[in-house]
Order: C-alpha cells, then structure tokens, then sequence
C-alpha cells in the first residue's frame, strides 16, 4: 500500500471517529488500516484530540487495557451549546408558528438533521453521566430527535406506540391519561425491547402537563427497564407541577398568546441549569 501522508491519516482517522460516537476502536483497528506503529498511531490521536479540544467539538477518549482503545464523545456544552439552543429559541418565537391549542409548530426544525444532531449532542453532553442502555420515544415527531439522542450515545432506540402492532411479537401495553386533555389513552412495547434491568433514557419533543412522558416511565418500569433520565427539547412553564417530578427540558415554552400572537420562549442554557 503506498504510504499515506500524515496529514492525511489525521484526516481519516478524524472522519472514521466522529462518523461512530462513543464506539470504542481498538489501536489496533488503526495501526493495521494505516500500516503504522502504535506510537506513531499515538501521535495521531494526540492531534484529534487537541484540535476537538480547542474548537468545541466533542472530546477523544482513551481506554486502558487489552479490551480497551479510542472512542470519540461529542460533547456539545458551553458557548456552542447555547448559540444552538439561542438560535433555536428565536426561530421558535415567531408568531407564524403558534397552533390552536397553545402549541408551537416545531416540524420544520424537527425533520432538520443537521439541526438535530446538534441537539442529540447537546442531550448527550447533559445525560452522560446516566450512562444509558437504550434511548425510547414515543411515535412519531419525536423519532428524529431520540435517534440522534442513540446516535451520539451509540445506543439502541425503542419506538413506543400508540397501540400494538401484531409485526412485533407479544407486547406489553399500559393505559395513561394525558396531562392536559385528561383522555384515557393506550402506549405499547414489544417484550423483547428492553431487556430487564437495562437503564433508560426517555426523549421527547414537547411536554405540556407530563402524560406522555409518565406513560413512557410507567411502560419503561413495567417491561422491567430503569429509568435514569426524562430529556424533552420544549416544555411549558404552566402547568406545575407536571406529571415528571425529573426531568431535563432544553427550552421553557412561557406563553403562547393567540390573540397577541406572542410567543415567549427561553433556552436552558448551559451552566444556568
């Protein structure tokens, strides 16, 4: 194989470790790819991990052991997290975008990938230290936000629905009530979902009273899972308490006026929580 360059190793290296967040490569895996001794791999890595550092863009992670290696973590905090969530929260504001009921249309920024995975970190970097073994949401809108949620965390996503579906085998379903309408409604999930004793971390779009997000608790315990966080992207400041006694919220939706056609909304910004 011709010799690679090592501005060019840096470059792959870099693009094959922010491409698989938190999964652990061994030195190994790269020292074969590249052709190159560990310590020069070393040297490498010293580079990524620096420039990651200086800019903002997550952090390189070294694993002792023969089990061990490098794994990229895309921390979003500081600074870069709260220009996100200030840019997201002056898009939210506008008045085009209230729906009856007190409600924002959040649709567009939801389906926005590149915007998304930004927000997936920005979960990430809050509820790494709950250390989660699955990322659950429920159908559908909140689907984008909780994928990149696994994405950054390297772990699966289960999909909770609203009813079950024969496709997926024997399921476990609860009744809940929903907080702000107060209607008996029905959430599923396969058995073979989450496997018991396994930690969870719920993701959502938007809470309101709560009855959602409780639904997905009281299914997450029942199929035998451990709740270890609740994260939504927008929560209503009214009403209080909510159903979530915990929860982690990116944006606090204060008042939506219909007739003034006024939205107040604010980021949790990093640092403020």
């Amino acid at each position: 194989m011709e010799k690679i360059r090592r501005v060019e190793r840096v470059v792959a290296l870099t693009k094959l470790l922010v491409d698989r967040p938190y999964h652990l490569f061994p030195l190994g895996h790269f020292s074969d790819l590249f052709g190159i001794a560990k310590s020069t791999l070393s040297e490498d890595l010293l580079s990524v991990k620096n420039a990651l550092k200086q800019f903002g863009l997550g952090a390189l992670e070294t694993v002792a052991g023969a089990a061990g290696g490098v794994r990229f973590i895309p921390f979003r905090e500081g600074l870069q997290a709260n220009g996100i969530l200030k840019e997201i929260s002056t898009r939210l504001a506008t008045p085009d975008r209230i729906i009856a009921g007190g409600f924002l249309y959040m649709s567009d920024i939801l389906f926005d990938w590149h915007q998304v995975v930004q927000l997936g970190e920005i979960f990430m970097t809050r509820f790494a230290q709950a250390e989660p073994d699955y990322i659950m949401t429920v159908e559908t809108k909140g689907i984008p936000l909780a994928m990149m949620v696994a994405r950054a965390f390297n772990k699966p996503l289960v999909i909770v629905r609203r009813g079950s579906k024969v496709t997926e085998g024997s399921a476990v379903s609860i009744n809940y009530v929903t907080g702000s309408s107060k209607r008996i409604q029905t959430m599923s999930l396969p058995k073979r979902a989450i496997h018991p004793g396994s930690k969870v971390l719920v993701i959502d779009d938007f809470m309101k009273a709560g009855g959602t997000a409780r639904g997905m608790i009281d299914l997450a315990n029942e199929v035998g899972g451990i709740v270890v966080g609740t994260g939504v992207l927008v929560a209503t400041a009214e009403p209080q308490p909510k159903l979530v006694e915990d929860y982690t919220t990116l944006l606090i939706l204060d008042e939506v006026d219909e007739h003034t056609k006024k939205v107040t909304i604010r980021p949790v910004l990093d640092g403020l929580r």
